[in-house]
């Protein structure tokens, strides 16, 4: 007898650069390779920075609009494939994917909400609210989740950090904590691994990394900070800077106010980020806020300890002293000490760099999707 395939409809803002985007495109290779699995991917709006990885996936672009509380929301492409397809699971990811997945119930379908973050759209009425349109029509819209969805439908939360499972344990009902899972994020080690790492030689000038988008929670200009530290003691340095943003230009600005053009290179969105981790020497974090961290993980594979300050969601994945430093004050004094005593010591270098690889294999994403479809059918 032939087992129906189990159908899996992933629901998402769009493909652009992000943690959650990533994951759930490294999500989709390993699930290409089970043939009792079928996905669609829906994208609320056009815009994909992962083709040639997504080629081959099944992509239905939504072509969102905007919302409305006056009348009834509809989505036609949405419908159409809930008919044609007919999930046995709908995941949701980032807000929108969520309060898209409210506007048409299924009775017989699993639903999932996967927290990325603390969706701030959650957090519990607060009177100052009346006077602060934004956060007003937050606390609306997850009155609309909870009307037109949590109250006919079970569904299920993961969280991919314990900061985040405790905000669940927060602000959602009791009915709804019980369904909050912790589930850590998966990624495909094997892209990231360098099997070379042991041989890397601590060569100045020192090789530093960071990735992330420019925006206020990456806190970037912290980065400049310890680059000003690091001219200060005379020590030779390059700090390479991935990504793109709305804060990318100011960081720039902050660089050559300085004078510290020739300690940094800002490279914009790069495809082969995992290339560059293997020509540095550390990763170096300065967000203020992270939810969790993929780029611990691919640095770690690669080989680099990682320095960086407390974003609460990374606390799950830095071992002080053992793959990294976590930093829990903005002092690029303490910061840069830690890359020092790094540097200064090789052995102590190679022990935490072997560790960081061996730390990252746990949350390869084969083992990560393999436990996903188990707690998908267990949901059921």
């Amino acid at each position: 007898m032939v087992m129906e395939k189990l159908r899996i409809l992933f629901l998402i803002t769009d493909l652009g650069k992000g943690g959650a985007e990533r994951y759930l495109v490294d999500l989709c290779k390993q699930l290409q390779t089970i043939n009792t699995v079928d996905f669609i991917i829906a994208s609320l709006f056009d815009n994909n920075q992962y083709e040639a990885e997504t080629k081959d996936f099944n992509i239905v672009n939504l072509n969102f609009q905007t919302f409305s509380f006056r009348r009834k929301n509809k989505n036609a492409i949405l419908k159409k494939l809930l008919d044609d397809f007919k999930p046995h699971v709908i995941h949701t990811h980032r807000f929108l994917g969520e309060f898209i997945s409210s506007y048409y119930i299924l009775k017989n379908c699993v639903y999932v909400c996967h927290g990325h973050d603390n969706m701030e759209q959650f957090v519990n009425f607060e009177w100052k609210f009346l006077f602060n349109k934004k956060k007003l029509i937050q606390w609306l819209e997850k009155r609309y989740l909870i009307a037109k969805k949590y109250s006919k439908v079970e569904t299920h939360f993961i969280a991919n950090s314990k900061h985040t499972y405790d905000f669940y344990q927060k602000v959602l009902s009791t009915k709804l904590k019980a369904k909050v899972h912790l589930i850590y994020y998966g990624f495909d080690f094997e892209k990231f691994f360098n099997p070379e790492a042991f041989r890397k030689e601590l060569e100045y000038p020192i090789k530093l990394i960071n990735v992330g988008s420019f925006q206020p929670k990456k806190n970037q200009f912290f980065l400049v900070k310890v680059g000003i530290e690091l001219r200060k003691r005379n020590i030779p340095f390059k700090i390479t800077l991935v990504g793109d943003g709305a804060l990318r230009s100011d960081v720039i600005g902050l660089i050559k106010e300085n004078k510290l053009e020739e300690f940094f290179e800002l490279t914009g969105i790069v495809h082969n980020v995992n290339q560059m981790y293997s020509s540095h020497h550390i990763y170096i974090h300065s967000a203020w806020y992270e939810p969790f961290g993929l780029v611990f993980l691919e640095a770690m594979a690669s080989g680099l300890p990682i320095v960086s300050l407390d974003g609460k969601g990374n606390r799950d994945l830095i071992v002080n002293d053992k793959n990294g430093y976590l930093i829990y004050e903005q002092d690029e004094v303490e910061f840069v000490d830690k890359i020092m005593e790094l540097w200064h010591n090789r052995e102590k270098y190679l022990e935490m760099s072997n560790y960081a690889q061996i730390f990252a294999k746990q949350y390869d994403m084969k083992k990560h999707t393999e436990n996903l479809i188990y707690i998908y059918k267990q949901m059921g």
